[in-house]
């Protein structure tokens, strides 16, 4: 048994190596095009969104995009989704990540990134958040970039 484990490992990580496109973090050199403006597209959306421009921040999503805003609650709906932007824009949010990973499937993306939030409620506290965001993207048609699925609290499942 300990051998057939061995050799399955062995076949997984030859897979995964010959097959597997590399993924660099953020600021490598070695980060290629694709990469890049993926990461472009998600800097470009939490800057709208820390400026409270929602329409930017919209047009950064496909329009049949799925956003959790908060973990087993998903929105598909782009009015909906925009609304609730609004709500959350009203803290004045402002966001640090601390590491970003794309990786990139022909014309499938993957962006991975921790992130903090401090923001103020309406009562003038300081709010912080910190979680994981996942965001799925494809490329369109024109060769830009759009997120089609965005999960700001892919680590919820981890606590």
């Amino acid at each position: 048994m300990q051998l057939r484990t061995r050799v399955l490992t062995a076949v997984c990580t030859a897979v995964f190596s010959t097959f597997s496109t590399l993924t660099y973090a953020e600021g490598s050199e070695k980060m290629n095009q694709d990469q890049q403006d993926v990461l472009t597209l998600v800097q470009k959306m939490t800057s709208a969104f820390e400026a409270g421009d929602l329409d930017t921040v919209m047009r950064t999503y496909e329009p049949n995009q799925t956003i959790m805003f908060e973990p087993g609650n998903p929105v598909s709906d782009g009015e909906t989704a925009k609304t609730a932007f609004e709500r959350f824009a009203a803290i004045s949010p402002r966001f640090s990540y601390s590491g970003h990973e794309v990786i990139v499937e022909g014309d499938i993306a993957i962006h991975i990134a921790p992130w903090q939030m401090s923001g103020t409620d309406p009562d003038g506290n300081a709010i912080k958040g910190e979680g994981l965001s996942i965001a799925v993207l494809r490329r369109q048609p024109d060769g830009s970039w759009k997120m089609v699925i965005d999960n700001p609290h892919g680590s919820h499942l981890l606590k």
